[in-house]
């Protein structure tokens, strides 16, 4: 019952989120036009069941930097835009749309590349691939990348436990309060 619960609050809160930052949507993409010529950013990520979809967001590195993990990428490769929408979490907006489609949740454990064997193995131990990952999580909130595997997999196996409204309440409060400081970087 929470899961439906939560996938109609997931619609919900993503068609308004989506509705109300449209003009903000429309500003960002024009300055990242400027900034990179290709504002928008897609990327294959392990979704759930571990089947692939493509995560959209807005491009805060340069075009020609390798497909890796965040905390893998060289900070030298971060636009100064960039460095602001990671900085403000507004890179994050158009995966409204990957929540909308449900592909993604709000609240989940963050959507890895299929090249992190060594997260994808931990967490297909603890089951975290049997919901959909998420825009932000616990692990998020508290300043656990994927940079720490194990210690990752842990969280998001605790969030799932744990779960319920008020947790994902909870997350989405936290994360718009500016709580987390998203992924490392080199």
């Amino acid at each position: 019952m929470t899961s439906v619960v939560i996938r109609i609050l997931d619609i919900i809160f993503s068609v308004i989120g989506l509705l109300i930052s449209l003009p903000i949507l429309c500003i960002l993409f024009i300055v990242g036009w400027f900034d990179t010529g290709s504002p928008i950013f897609r990327q294959q990520r392990v979704g759930r069941y571990q089947k692939p979809f493509t995560l959209v967001k807005f491009r805060t590195m340069k075009k020609e930097t390798a497909h890796v993990a965040s905390h893998l990428a060289s900070a030298t490769s971060i636009t100064r835009w960039g460095r602001f929408l990671r900085r403000t979490k507004l890179d994050e907006l158009p995966q409204l749309w990957n929540v909308l489609r449900g592909e993604m949740s709000l609240v989940g454990p963050r959507p890895c590349l299929f090249n992190q064997h060594e997260l994808i193995h931990k967490r297909k131990l603890k089951g975290v691939f049997n919901v959909r990952p998420g825009i932000t999580g616990l692990a998020q909130i508290n300043d656990i990348d994927m940079s720490s595997p194990t210690l990752l997999a842990e969280t998001d196996a605790k969030m799932l436990f744990e779960f319920s409204i008020l947790n994902y309440f909870r997350c989405i409060l936290h994360t718009v309060l500016g709580k987390g400081a998203g992924d490392r970087v080199l």
